[in-house]
């Protein structure tokens, strides 16, 4: 019997499923993870509001921003590499989105679940956590404003128990707070003018991978 890979059995003392394990860890760069992270069929959540742990996004086969997020991570870590998020802020009653983290040669890149084409995957080319989040900035939209204004300080999941992201059986309430209510570096000043996105712009930021189920 051939010998089990580090990540795989660090993957099931955070209690993951030996497959489960298997599988993230052979995302062994970030490309590969972001293509994993991708075929992740959207989580409409067409029965309420979810932040669902590691197992459970596997399981069930559906992620959106902070699920996709956290299987990154937990595929960062299992490579030896630190399980990190970022909680970008939004504004005018869009939603805040959240991102894992990953560095190349000291610069800064991200993977990213988007149902749209716009806030992706980041190329590790970003000098600071600013820098990338600005990246993000003229896409973010609502009803044709741009609607990002912050950024968080890096949150390292290592500080939090595996049962609270990894295992946890519904909402992940804990890691939800503690991405929200760390500290925030503005992005855009409070008396900024933005101009709308125009109308093409519009249109093309209604595309998405996965369209809404009817009803």
């Amino acid at each position: 019997m051939p010998p089990v890979a580090s990540g795989t059995r660090r993957g099931v003392r955070l209690g993951l499923s030996p497959e489960q394990a298997a599988s993230l860890a052979g995302l062994k760069t970030p490309d590969r993870i972001q293509d994993f992270v991708n075929a992740l069929a959207w989580n409409h959540e067409t029965d309420g509001p979810t932040a669902d742990s590691v197992v459970t996004t596997l399981t069930r086969g559906t992620a959106h921003c902070i699920e996709g997020a956290l299987v990154a991570a937990c595929a960062f870590w299992l490579a030896g590499q630190p399980p990190l998020l970022l909680d970008l802020g939004a504004a005018r009653g869009d939603v805040d989105h959240v991102i894992a983290l990953f560095r190349r040669q000291g610069l800064w890149g991200a993977i990213s679940k988007s149902n749209s084409p716009f806030l992706r995957y980041r190329e590790p080319i970003h000098r600071s956590l600013r820098e990338l989040a600005i990246s993000y900035f003229p896409q973010y939209v609502k009803a044709r404003r741009k609607t990002l204004r912050s950024y968080s300080v890096p949150i390292d999941l290592r500080r939090h128990a595996p049962t609270l992201w990894v295992t946890r059986r519904g909402f992940c309430r804990e890691i939800v707070d503690t991405l929200t209510g760390a500290r925030h570096f503005e992005l855009v000043p409070a008396t900024a003018e933005l101009r709308p996105i125009d109308p093409i712009e519009a249109r093309a930021n209604t595309l998405r991978e996965y369209p809404s189920p009817p009803g």
